[in-house]
């Protein structure tokens, strides 16, 4: 236990840093730590366009990447000055990273496995939003269980390379995507995980169809993606053939580990939940009461557990099956969280964007749809259980 004991008390170096962090967002963000929001869009090109503008502003002043070496736009930080972003980032209600993909998923795949030169190529445009990555995992029939992927790719040895056959999906922001991080399987033979290969591909390539969906909030930021012979040259492999289920992992294990973002998201949700509870006067029900006081107990656990797989990181632990308790934990916290914001809204809790008589304004109608899916994205909750009874608790697999 002592092992993972956690020391919450902020360091000098720790304090001037969020302070840092605090004034540059109060000069770039006319509603830092006050009750606005950032503007909406109802045209997803447009909205994008501003995120990638804001990004870029972020990763001018290095706010973005701060765990990445200085030579690729970093400052070569550890994970809790990270963090600490992440929390004044929540705290100034900043608008999310367009390009948080590559940030948080390629960038550190990328620092493990890839080449030199993949890293020159790629890492530096990153940050800035000057290119953008999507995450091409998903199947229409291997979703959470990754390795029943299909997607192929074969060898054309005389153009050097690789010809990919095959469908990905609920890709986001594919349709802006000038890069993408593919698995696909490499070796029809070989055992599920033994067969698959990472690459690099060029979502402008020929043969790469993508097909915006729409979505329950009537929103097209998922995709379907497919490939139609598309060809991947051998230098935009990454890592060893056939070691693609390891460099997967490594991807996953950010994704699922400390959950930067979905704690920025649910802190400021928080926030508004108890604003909007208090101009409700929901505090009168004591019903409301106590699923209020569980909403702000919960979000603070989630930053807690946070702390926690930081401390792991700090100390130069590995981040192991143990993300996956996060994940299944804030997936369940964020639905609960949701519908008690529904049951304050009471009667307008039907109504949609722009009705005047919404005191929501149709943000946490939204945002309710949207996270419906939490506990499918990233992993099903299904998939997070059966992870953490066999590889943390030691469960035995189910019999065939």
């Amino acid at each position: 236990m002592l092992a993972d004991a956690m020391d919450l008390s902020p360091t000098p170096e720790q304090d001037a840093f969020r302070l840092a962090c605090r004034r540059w967002l109060e000069a770039n963000l006319p509603w830092a730590y006050g009750t606005g929001f950032p503007p909406h869009f109802d045209d997803l090109a447009e909205e994008v366009a501003y995120l990638r503008d804001w990004q870029a502003q972020l990763a001018e002043g290095r706010w973005v990447g701060v765990t990445w070496p200085e030579q690729y736009g970093g400052r070569g930080a550890g994970a809790l000055l990270h963090y600490i972003v992440q929390e004044e980032l929540a705290r100034a209600r900043a608008p999310e990273l367009v390009g948080r993909i590559g940030i948080n998923l390629v960038g550190p795949t990328l620092l493990a496995h890839g080449t030199e030169e993949q890293k020159a190529r790629w890492l530096p445009d990153i940050l800035g939003a000057r290119t953008l990555w999507c995450q091409l995992f998903s199947e229409p029939d291997a979703g959470s269980d990754l390795a029943a992927l299909s997607t192929r790719a074969e060898r054309d040895e005389a153009a050097g390379g690789w010809r990919i056959t095959g469908q990905k999906v609920w890709t986001s922001y594919a349709q802006f995507a000038d890069w993408g991080l593919l698995l696909a399987r490499t070796d029809p033979t070989a055992k599920k995980q033994a067969g698959i290969t990472a690459f690099a591909l060029d979502m402008h390539a020929p043969g790469v169809e993508v097909r915006p969906l729409r979505q329950i909030t009537d929103e097209r930021d998922f995709n379907e993606v497919f490939f139609d012979g598309a060809f991947i040259p051998d230098d935009q492999r990454i890592g060893a053939e056939h070691d693609g289920w390891r460099v997967s992992q490594s991807t996953l294990t950010h994704e699922r580990g400390t959950n930067p973002r979905q704690l920025v998201i649910h802190a400021q949700l928080l926030e508004e939940l108890l604003r909007l509870a208090l101009e409700h006067g929901a505090y009168d029900d004591h019903r409301l009461q106590q699923r209020l006081a569980e909403a702000y107990v919960e979000v603070r656990l989630f930053q807690l557990h946070n702390w926690r797989s930081l401390s792991r990181i700090e100390s130069g632990k590995p981040l192991g099956p143990e993300g996956s308790a996060l994940k299944l934990y804030w997936s369940e916290m964020s639905k609960r969280l949701h519908d008690t914001a529904m049951a304050v809204l009471g009667d307008a809790a039907p109504l949609w964007w722009g009705a005047d008589d919404n005191p929501g304004g149709g943000r946490w109608q939204r945002s309710w749809l949207y996270y419906q899916s939490a506990s499918v994205f990233a992993g099903t909750n299904e998939i997070q259980r059966t992870i953490i009874g066999e590889r943390v608790l030691g469960l035995p697999r189910p019999a065939k």
